[in-house]
């Protein structure tokens, strides 16, 4: 199997598991006996977890002379946890349930993704044609998700990603041997080092308000949906269509990309953020619905775009750290607004959508700063791209 077949593998693999459970995993919660102001609780502490989780497995993927297969043992016990969304009722199980699915499944997409961008370095091939099919699998996990719920609930999504953690545990050791440890950073640096790089920092607070600005839409969307009568099958069409517009950005936008630059790409992010959580905010008709839940390939796809264009250009050494380290500030953002959403989707409805639309504003405004450094010389061509959780 080639490289870009095995990275498309690992990264479908993945993103199907997590597409199916991302949009029913607070139904779940919810048919388990919690309230909305638990429900958020519970997705805040995944998050949090994850803050602390994801850069010690940087720092050890960093370390480690095979990262492929921290990534294939993180994914089986990733697996093994989320049995327990298929079993477990009440708070205090499913909030253990959570912590330990959360700590196991942290490190899974940035050491893909660090894996992956030490291979478009070493110039083996288009990384955003490749994560496509990542997305192209979190929408037919959704799509599939949201149909089987209807027909034997919420839960079955627990089932759909045990079994694609252990298929992605499969393909990443089928993934291509690391060659000998690029140049770069020791494996004893800090933790924190690629926080010394000024692009770096520069992309680090756009990343976390504008992913984190989805936090309502990951915890309470298909809940306020459900609220207003929608039917499951359509919540996960709707979902899947927002990974669509990331399709079509990650396969076909690369002149856009390569046009408006990182600052350009956080940008447009941002201001995508502001029209999408503003109108969410105030119609739950189906037609509006899907046609701003397709400004989800703008409010996650170009921010990831414009993260990854950003880390392609530090030192081979700080991969797993620089990967992680964004994820965790995007976990860290992500779980604070998913605990103070629980509590003002609870008192306030989908009006809680207008928060995340400040977030967005707030981001508009750090992205008009310069640049500090530009991106190395090959963002990961097409413009290196990719959340998903999510």
């Amino acid at each position: 199997m080639t490289s870009p077949q095995s990275f498309a593998l690992v990264f479908g693999a993945q993103f199907a598991a997590f597409g199916a459970m991302m949009p029913f995993l607070p139904a779940i919660l919810a048919e388990g006996g919690l309230s909305a102001g638990e429900v958020g609780a519970v997705l805040a502490a995944g998050s949090l977890v994850r803050l602390v989780a994801a850069p010690l497995s940087g720092r050890l993927a960093d370390a480690v002379p095979d990262m492929r297969r921290l990534l294939a043992v993180a994914a089986l016990l990733a697996a093994a946890a989320s049995l327990g969304f298929g079993l477990a009722a009440g708070f205090a199980l499913l909030l253990a349930v959570q912590l330990l699915h959360s700590t196991a499944a942290a490190p899974i997409v940035p050491l893909s993704d660090a894996l992956a961008v030490g291979a478009v370095r070493r110039g083996g091939f288009d990384y955003a044609r490749v994560r496509s099919v990542g997305s192209i699998t979190f929408m037919i996990g959704a799509l599939a998700a949201g149909l089987a719920a209807e027909w034997v609930g919420p839960r079955v999504a627990a089932w759909m990603l045990a079994a694609g953690l252990l298929l992605t545990a499969w393909a990443a050791l089928r993934l291509p041997a690391p060659v000998a440890r690029e140049g770069g950073a020791a494996p004893s640096a800090s933790i924190w080092a690629p926080l010394a790089e000024p692009g770096f920092r520069w992309v680090l607070p756009l990343a976390a308000l504008i992913q984190g600005s989805h936090a309502v839409y990951y915890g309470f969307s298909t809940l306020h949906w459900q609220a207003a009568g929608l039917s499951t099958g359509f919540i996960g069409l709707l979902w899947a269509l927002g990974v669509l517009a990331e399709i079509v950005l990650f396969l076909w936008g690369r002149p856009l990309v390569e046009r408006l630059g990182l600052r350009g790409l956080a940008l447009l992010a941002a201001g995508a953020g502001v029209l999408r959580w503003t109108v969410t905010a105030f119609t739950v008709e189906p037609a509006v619905l899907v046609g701003v839940n397709l400004l989800h390939g703008l409010t996650f796809g170009a921010m990831h775009l414009a993260a990854m264009r950003a880390l392609v250009g530090l030192p081979a050494g700080l991969s797993g750290r620089a990967q992680t380290l964004l994820a965790s500030a995007v976990s860290a953002s992500t779980g604070g607004l998913m605990w103070g959403s629980g509590w003002l989707y609870g008192a306030v409805g989908g009006l809680a959508f207008l928060a995340m639309a400040g977030l967005c504003v707030l981001a508009f405004a750090l992205a008009l700063r310069p640049v500090p450094a530009a991106p190395g010389p090959a963002a990961p061509r097409s413009g290196s791209d990719h959340p998903s959780a999510a």
